[in-house]
């Protein structure tokens, strides 16, 4: 079973005197400035010279800095820009302001695992990676919850490593929640596949060929939209609330009994040995080569993918059907 951890076995005078630089105020990167902050630690936020951010953070009352003189200052530094350049962030903005005993922080092992990132081997390295998008970390933080964390420790340089990260973990508000302890290679391996094989590239390809399906069988593609796509959140909602065996106690036995018995048809055996195969492309780093070449050749194929994709009649359609839907209008 996971170690998990709570408030009482954070000590957050470990952070006592140390200044935290957090690279990016994205999604993530303004949850934890601001949970930090309110929480009375000393926060940094580094951004690009030009950033829009940099009005949005100096408005949430944060202290700002170039990147590179954020890294410089900060005793803690966690990267909270996109995967795909952090790399070149830290070599040219982060590194140079390193020093023995500071902390590399992450939220997502992606390049420390696959050696995009190569620590110095005089600093501690760790994860804090919220489980929950940077929205939901601020709002449960301000409404005395905590959104639960993972925690992991990939080099510890001054014995402290794991303490630091519990102690951040606590100054988010995830302690109030939880914090499962994990590895890089846990973590980035995991949630690669998860959002490849099912949350992602599974669930919207289902979704997908059960519209296709229908309307190459004659039936009107607004039907098939509300019934293979509208209709997901719900059952979402429903397994995210109460698990697999509560969503099935609350749907009609009819859509039950179809679960239980069509389910097995669609996901079967072929489909799990093509899971397999996926997961051992992330784990063997063939995964992360090729999105490390794709973004080297300017994600041509990704842009291709994207026009396909936006194209399909399930797109133009769908948008066509939400304008009917004011409930989901920003």
């Amino acid at each position: 079973m996971a170690k998990i951890y709570y408030d009482k076995d954070a000590k957050p005078e470990v952070l006592k005197g140390q200044k935290i630089a957090i690279i990016g105020y994205g999604s993530q990167g303004h949850a934890h400035a601001q949970n930090l902050n309110d929480s009375g630690l000393d926060v940094v936020v580094g951004l690009r010279d030009g950033d829009p951010d940099v009005e949005k953070a100096k408005a949430a009352g944060l202290e700002v800095a170039l990147v590179e003189d954020a890294a410089k200052a900060g005793d803690i530094v966690i990267m909270l820009i996109p995967d795909d350049v952090q790399a070149r962030v830290y070599g040219e903005s982060v590194l140079p302001g390193l020093v023995s005993g500071n902390a590399l922080f992450f939220a997502h092992g992606f390049n420390i695992h696959y050696n995009q990132i190569v620590p110095q081997p005089d600093i501690d390295v760790v994860m804090v990676a919220p489980k929950g998008p940077g929205p939901m970390v601020r709002q449960m933080y301000v409404e005395g919850g905590g959104v639960p964390s993972l925690v992991a420790v990939y080099q510890d340089y001054t014995g402290t490593a794991l303490e630091r990260g519990l102690a951040y973990a606590k100054g988010l508000g995830a302690t109030r929640a939880g914090v499962i302890e994990t590895t890089f290679k846990e973590e980035t391996e995991t949630d690669l596949f998860g959002e490849q094989a099912v949350l992602c590239g599974g669930c919207s390809e289902l979704v997908k060929a059960g519209f296709d399906t229908l309307v190459e069988a004659g039936y009107q593609p607004e039907i098939a939209y509300f019934e293979c796509l509208h209709e997901l959140k719900l059952i979402v909602d429903l397994i995210h609330y109460h698990g697999i065996s509560g969503m099935r106690q609350r749907v009609s036995d009819t859509a039950e009994y179809g679960d239980l018995t069509r389910g097995p048809r669609v996901i079967d055996q072929d489909v799990r040995e093509e899971m397999k195969r996926i997961l051992e492309g992330v784990q063997s780093g063939a995964f992360a080569t090729e999105w490390v070449l794709e973004n080297q050749a300017n994600r041509a194929t990704m842009e291709a993918l994207r026009r396909r994709e936006a194209a399909h009649p399930i797109e133009t359609l769908g948008k066509e059907l939400r304008s009917m839907m004011t409930w989901l209008q920003e």
